[in-house]
C-alpha cells in the first residue's frame, strides 16, 4: 500500500537498525484517514472469504480493527486483553505470547462469550515480527472452535520469519507494508 509505505518513509524512525516506531499515526497518536484506508484495503484483499469477527490485541490493533470492521459492513470486532483487570470476569480463551518489542511474555485473552463456534475471524494486528502474536490468536480462535480465515498485517518485518511461522501453519497472510531490512536506521521495502 503505497500510501502506507510513504508515511512511514516520512514519519517512522527507525531504532538501532531493528525497531520501526510509528506511533505518531499507527500506535499512539492515530491518523484515522490512514487507518481507514488500511481497513479498506484489508477489506479488499480479505473479499473472498467469509467473516463473521475480527479479532486483535490490545492496544495497537484496536483502531485497525475497527477500520476493518466499518470497511466490512460492521463485523464485531474483539480484542484480546493483555493482562487481567477487575474487569475480566468469566471464563477465558487464553495463550502464552511473547513481545518483541517488550521482551517479555505475557498471557492474551479473550472471555469466552465473544467467541462462538463455527465462526469465521479474521486476525488483525500492527507488526508481524515473529508471528506470536498471530500464533496466539490463532490458538485462541482454535480453542473456541472458530476457523481463522486469514490474518492482516499493516507491517511486516519479512526477516524475522513470522511469515513463515503463520504459513507453516496453513495460516493466509496479508502484509499492506513489507520490510525486507533495516539499513542506516531506514526501511528498505520488499515489494
Amino acid at each position: 500500500m503505497d500510501e502506507l509505505k510513504q508515511r512511514i518513509l516520512q514519519d517512522g524512525i527507525i531504532i538501532d537498525n531493528r525497531i520501526l516506531k510509528i506511533d505518531n499515526f499507527l500506535n499512539q497518536q492515530i491518523d484515522t484517514t490512514l487507518i481507514n484506508h488500511v481497513g479498506q484495503e484489508f477489506a479488499r484483499l480479505f473479499q473472498d472469504v467469509p467473516v463473521d469477527r475480527i479479532v486483535t490485541i490490545e492496544s495497537s490493533g484496536i483502531a485497525v480493527a475497527y477500520a476493518v470492521s466499518l470497511a466490512m459492513n460492521n463485523r464485531p470486532v474483539v480484542f484480546a486483553r493483555k493482562k487481567k483487570s477487575l474487569l475480566t470476569s468469566g471464563e477465558q480463551y487464553t495463550a502464552s505470547i511473547y513481545s518483541y518489542t517488550k521482551e517479555e511474555a505475557y498471557t492474551a485473552s479473550i472471555g469466552k462469550s465473544y467467541l462462538h463456534a463455527g465462526e469465521s475471524i479474521l486476525i488483525i494486528d500492527d507488526f508481524l515480527a515473529s508471528g506470536a502474536a498471530a500464533v496466539g490468536l490463532a490458538e485462541i480462535a482454535a480453542q473456541a472452535g472458530c476457523s481463522v480465515a486469514g490474518i492482516g498485517i499493516v507491517v511486516e518485518k519479512t526477516f524475522q520469519g513470522g511469515r513463515q511461522t503463520l504459513e507453516s501453519k496453513g495460516l493466509r497472510v496479508e502484509s499492506l507494508a513489507r520490510i525486507a531490512r533495516f539499513e542506516n536506521n531506514a526501511p528498505v521495502f520488499a515489494d
